[in-house]
């Protein structure tokens, strides 16, 4: 029996070959054979940036750049609002936060600009 790596993604033992492929029949991932896995888990990393382009990470403060009408609600996310500690998750609004007078809300990241504080 063949020791094959595990999958870069799901990190599953059941791995296996098809052709010049390895396949994890957990997750579905496929990566070539001859492709180092650190690159591999690296460029699986989603990155976020705001709307000039910044590249944003977890804990970052930003300014709102547009007003912002919040669902359900008659409030408005001004511009110009600060928001402190922002966590970002996968899905068409990638930014989770607290916006102080409203509460907790997502945001999509390309209505805000990195601050440098």
């Amino acid at each position: 029996m063949t020791n094959l790596p595990p999958c870069a993604k799901c990190h599953s033992q059941y791995t296996y070959e098809d052709r010049n492929l390895y396949v994890c029949p957990e997750c579905g991932h496929e990566w070539p054979k001859d492709k180092d896995l650190v690159t591999d888990a690296h460029d699986s990393q989603p990155t976020f940036s705001d709307a000039h382009g910044s590249v944003l990470q977890d804990g970052d403060t930003v300014t709102v750049i547009k007003d912002l009408k919040v669902k359900g609600s008659s409030l408005v996310v001004k511009v110009g609002t600060k928001v402190k500690n922002i966590r970002l998750v996968d899905g068409d609004h990638d930014i989770d936060c607290k916006v102080d007078g409203i509460g907790p809300m997502k945001l999509k990241s390309a209505f805000v600009k990195k601050s440098l504080n």
